[in-house]
């Protein structure tokens, strides 16, 4: 497909919430007629809350968005959002599904019937009008929500990460499905703007990949893709493609990155914890180790080690920040130290980890904060009041769950789930330096 008209613009967006903690900043970003576009980046970037201001479902704190020309003060009746839960009324048949929006909008009985079933066939439901959600599989809820989407004909189709609540099998045929639907032309939409944190998932779907990266959201890349369709997965020219973005992505290693951040309540940044379980990480270094090559293609390993894309950058984020890998290029490499972590035993890992985490500023100040609570005890709530100030609450509670995970393996502190209170043992409290 092709069109060089405009059809969305976004100027200047800036999303603030609480009034000091910025979700997406300076966003700019045009959608033509005729384009497949992949907003992509890791989680809590801000692009599900970008569709939200494109619909016209919540309004930025500041910039404009701009539908073909005009300014939008509203929701935009000619864009619709396909979330990545079915939303389907459980109640309903799957043509009842469809039908309801149309009745909504005031379409005679016969035509949206018709209307109705003409969709239905379209994304291959044929013959399961009259199913209810629950005799359904997740693929088909999730056509039965492409055809309600399309039912109102929108020129904007919005997809915030439809294929991720689907099984593999499932979400490959979709996607499929739904080009197909695309490039013939089966569809009355004008463009289609998708988000997702599947690198592959994008490539293989999208005309143009728009790279985010957070903290706060913005785009570091606009990139054209001119693979034709189909296109294969296994090809030099994809994989290439796959390895670039990546790239983007995974960054370079800086040196001594480990010390950049301050604690929480301090002036500056303080850097976040990567969500994710220090399991996944020395999973990660003892697939390296085992590798008989030193250096390793970041865009491999996800098949590899069996993960997504998301998963994988965060895994490799906090092997980085531990000092376990270096980074560049869209290549990742064991350090001495990592080679070290790969092969020490349970006791000797935890050592290493004790080390490494008391360095990050914001596990030593909740050491710190340990050591001069009375009887080394304070309650989750108080860390997390105390981090709100320097994170949304959301956020927040990412770190509380980090810190419990690291600070466990690491043994560097005790946490009480039944009570909810975080606490020193005896042995530890000596261990914590004072100020």
């Amino acid at each position: 497909m092709s069109g060089n008209g405009t059809l969305l613009e976004l100027r200047n967006i800036r999303q603030v919430y609480e009034g000091r903690f910025v979700a997406i900043e300076n966003m700019n970003l045009v959608v033509r007629v005729g384009e497949f576009v992949a907003l992509l980046g890791p989680s809590g970037c801000g692009k599900s809350t970008l569709l939200r201001i494109i619909t016209g479902l919540q309004r930025p704190t500041s910039g404009e968005v701009l539908y073909r020309g005009q300014p939008t003060v509203s929701v935009n009746p000619r864009a619709t959002i396909v979330f990545q839960t079915f939303a389907l009324f459980p109640w309903l048949t799957a043509a009842d599904n469809v039908e309801v929006v149309l009745k909504a909008r005031g379409i005679p009985r016969l035509v949206r019937a018709a209307r109705t079933m003409d969709l239905l066939d379209k994304v291959g439901l044929d013959g399961f009008e009259n199913a209810y959600p629950r005799e359904l599989s997740g693929g088909m809820r999730q056509k039965v929500g492409f055809a309600r989407a399309m039912a109102v004909e929108p020129e904007l189709l919005c997809m915030d990460e439809p294929f991720s609540a689907l099984d593999v099998l499932s979400a490959d045929s979709l996607r499929g499905e739904l080009l197909e639907l695309w490039l013939e032309k089966q569809m009355p939409t004008q463009a289609i703007l998708m988000v997702t944190h599947d690198i592959e998932e994008a490539l293989f779907l999208a005309d143009r990949i728009v790279v985010m990266e957070k903290n706060p959201g913005r785009v570091i890349a606009d990139l054209p893709i001119t693979l034709p369709h189909p296109r294969n997965r296994k090809a030099p020219a994809f994989l290439q493609r796959m390895d670039e973005i990546y790239a983007l992505l995974a960054g370079q290693t800086q040196p001594e990155a480990i010390e950049v951040g301050t604690p929480p309540g301090e002036p500056g940044p303080t850097r976040l914890l990567p969500h994710v379980p220090m399991g996944d990480v020395t999973g990660l270094l003892e697939h390296l180790a085992e590798s008989p090559v030193a250096t390793h293609d970041i865009y491999r390993l996800a098949d590899e080690i069996g993960t997504d894309s998301d998963r994988l950058l965060r895994t490799i984020e906090a092997a980085e920040l531990l000092g376990f890998v270096t980074i560049g290029k869209g290549d990742i490499t064991l350090t001495p130290l990592g080679e070290t972590m790969a092969e020490a035993s349970i006791q000797g890992r935890k050592d290493i980890m004790a080390t490494r985490v008391r360095r990050l500023p914001i596990v030593a100040w909740l050491l710190t904060m340990l050591q001069r609570a009375d009887a080394h005890l304070l309650e989750a709530d108080v860390i997390e009041t105390a981090l709100e100030w320097t994170f949304p609450s959301e956020e927040s509670q990412r770190q509380i769950a980090t810190l419990i995970d690291w600070g466990r393996y690491a043994e560097l502190f005790s946490y009480d789930e039944e009570r909810k209170v975080f606490y020193l043992e005896p042995a530890r409290t000596a261990q914590v330096p004072k100020e």
